[in-house]
């Protein structure tokens, strides 16, 4: 049995995942998760998640940005012991951060495809679009935990390839909406 790759965040209705903290990554409109009135019952899924959370997986940009907050935040503890992948060709192992537990770099898609046969639980990946998308290209992620946000963005990052050819069928595994327009859904990747 393989482990599971799920891919967790926030989008846009039209599939946008960039910049929704802030606009230090140079989307135009970022910050958008801010601006939609705070409903604590839609964010939710982010306490469930921990439980099925054995390991993180990151792109290289995703975990520089992640890192230094996640491994001083009482919000995210929970992750501090847990196993971290960062996938990159470029990072440095004296670029990692001390003190939030083991942290791995892998060079390749293929690594990633390795990590999941191995023994443990659901590996999350936070952020990361374009590591989600080569990951999907590849046949590697198994679920989206989403988070869809009531707003059209029209461009930036999607966690989705426009490049991929065919249909990529997904099955609701839950849903749910709340009173601030935000809609929890999560899918199987269907194979």
């Amino acid at each position: 049995m393989t482990r599971e790759l799920v891919w967790t965040g926030f989008v846009s209705v039209d599939g946008v995942m960039d910049s929704p903290g802030g606009t230090s990554e140079g989307h135009s409109y970022g910050g958008w998760v801010f601006r939609t009135e705070f409903d604590e019952n839609a964010f939710s899924i982010k306490a469930e998640e921990l439980h099925d959370t054995t390991a993180l997986l990151f792109g290289r940009r995703s975990y520089e940005a992640f890192a230094p907050f996640w491994s001083q935040s009482e919000d995210h503890a929970a992750y501090q012991d847990l196993p971290k992948y960062v996938l990159s060709t470029t990072l440095e192992t004296e670029a990692l951060v001390d003190g939030w537990g083991p942290t791995s770099i892998l060079r390749s898609i293929d690594d990633v495809a390795a990590l999941k046969q191995t023994e443990g639980g659901g590996i999350f990946i936070h952020g990361s679009g374009e590591l989600a998308r080569s990951l999907a290209d590849a046949g590697l992620i198994d679920r989206y935990n989403l988070l869809v946000f009531p707003l059209l963005l029209g461009a930036g990052k999607s966690i989705f390839s426009r490049s991929r050819e065919g249909e990529h069928r997904l099955a609701l595994r839950e849903s749910a909406a709340y009173d601030n327009g935000v809609m929890k859904v999560v899918y199987d990747v269907v194979r």
